[in-house]
């Protein structure tokens, strides 16, 4: 049976070997260049990486503020959240984690890769899953939601009368 400890060091081998391989067909007889570490780590971390739409920026650094015995954090309209235990979008929310999140006022304010709770005749309850597109129809402006841990979106379109927030901060 093979240990954690052997897969570690088999892993560590393999690093230096690469990175002795990279320093070997260099030009220069020198320590590889910054651009040959760069490409070494591209290719150890981010083989098979998917870009995925992150969520707007919702809160600039100047609203944070940091101080000995608490946090403040500056944002207009926001509103205390807890999650039902539903694994639909783990591990980014589940089971004891708690959020901040704001009211929208427009369509404007929801963006591809935002977290949005919502209301669908589809299920029972609020909803919170992340914009995976936004588009017009006949009936105007609607979004297409998924779950983080979910294979396939959401049925339905989500309209923004149906957007109760959009998350803005998870606190675990």
């Amino acid at each position: 049976m093979i240990t954690v400890r052997q897969v570690s060091l088999l892993l560590l081998a393999f690093i230096a070997g690469w990175g002795a391989h990279i320093a070997i067909s260099s030009d220069s007889p020198e320590a590889p260049s910054d651009e040959a570490a760069t490409g070494l780590i591209d290719s150890l971390f981010s083989s098979g990486v998917i870009e995925r739409q992150s969520p707007y920026d919702w809160v600039n650094e100047s609203q944070i503020k940091v101080g000995k015995d608490m946090v403040m954090i500056d944002i207009k309209n926001a509103e205390w959240a807890r999650f039902t235990d539903t694994n639909s979008m783990d591990p980014v929310i589940d089971a004891g984690a708690n959020a901040i999140q704001i009211v929208p006022t427009s369509e404007d304010m929801v963006h591809v890769g935002d977290v949005i709770s919502f209301t669908t005749p589809y299920a029972e309850g609020t909803i919170i899953h992340r914009v995976v597109q936004i588009d017009y129809d006949d009936l105007g402006w609607y979004a297409i939601t998924k779950g983080d841990n979910i294979a396939s979106p959401d049925p339905g379109k989500v309209r923004f009368d149906d957007i109760r927030r959009i998350l803005v901060a998870v606190i675990y």
